[in-house]
């Protein structure tokens, strides 16, 4: 399934701003508009490194189904910075 929201969260010492969610479907619309470039980049690239055109789509896919879940968490100096793709 591919990744429809994520979750932004920034927290300081001193203040703390409200998790924001993100709908991804905005991205979506022109991910697909650009899909004929993303094929012809997929093309160029699969020539390029020798591995076939199929096996490209098939990874870049793969990849892209991988995202919900992923939770990525930094912390610096007591400065917290959160985004979560559901």
């Amino acid at each position: 399934m591919i990744p429809l929201i994520a979750v932004v969260g920034f927290e300081t010492p001193y203040w703390h701003l409200p998790r924001i969610w993100i709908p991804l479907i905005l991205l979506w619309i022109p991910l697909l508009l650009l899909s004929p470039l993303l094929l012809l980049v997929l093309a160029v690239a699969s020539i390029a490194t020798g591995i076939g055109f199929w096996k490209s789509i098939a990874v870049f896919w793969g990849i892209l189904c991988s995202l919900p879940g992923t939770d990525v968490r930094v912390t610096v100096d007591h400065k917290n910075v959160v985004v979560r793709i559901l």
